[in-house]
């Protein structure tokens, strides 16, 4: 059986909304605590694409079991101008304090919780066409500048 190989994709970082913008919240649901968190914009550098993120939603869900579920859309834009839907979900979990300073906004390392993503790429773009075939992960933080991941396709 061969063993897994990756080579990064991206680096990903997230602007945190501003108020009014976010959270929205649903609250208590039959499948747990609901908010929505509008992404309004950021940033990806690679070295096969860079650009920015024009916009997308993060529909978050807190479980009884305290792991927090990612269902992420976003709309991403080349440097070169061309566009890239990217969707993603993801899984957040560890202790409580950790869980709430990262809610708190305040920088959190990759190293004191689990957070990793399934990103998936759709577009039309003949130059980018190659990332509607690829399987990616990521594994997220929270820096000074935002929550962001380190994105790495599967080979």
């Amino acid at each position: 059986m061969p063993e897994i190989s990756t080579r990064h994709l991206m680096t990903f970082r997230i602007q945190p909304p501003e108020p009014p913008l976010g959270p929205l919240e649903y609250g208590n649901t039959p499948f747990g605590f609901r908010w929505v968190m509008p992404v309004p914009g950021g940033t990806f550098t690679g070295d096969r694409l860079r650009g920015r993120i024009v916009f997308g939603s993060d529909w978050l869900i807190r479980r009884p079991d305290n792991a927090t579920e990612l269902n992420v859309r976003l709309t991403m834009e080349t440097d070169d101008g061309h566009l890239i839907g990217m969707r993603y979900r993801g899984l957040r979990l560890g202790p409580e304090d950790v869980l709430q300073r990262h809610l708190d906004g305040d920088v959190v390392d990759a190293s004191e919780y689990y957070f990793r993503i399934a990103p998936f790429f759709e577009t039309a773009s003949d130059k980018y066409g190659w990332l509607n075939t690829i399987i990616a992960v990521g594994i997220g933080d929270r820096t000074e500048d935002g929550p962001g991941y380190e994105i790495h396709e599967i080979l």
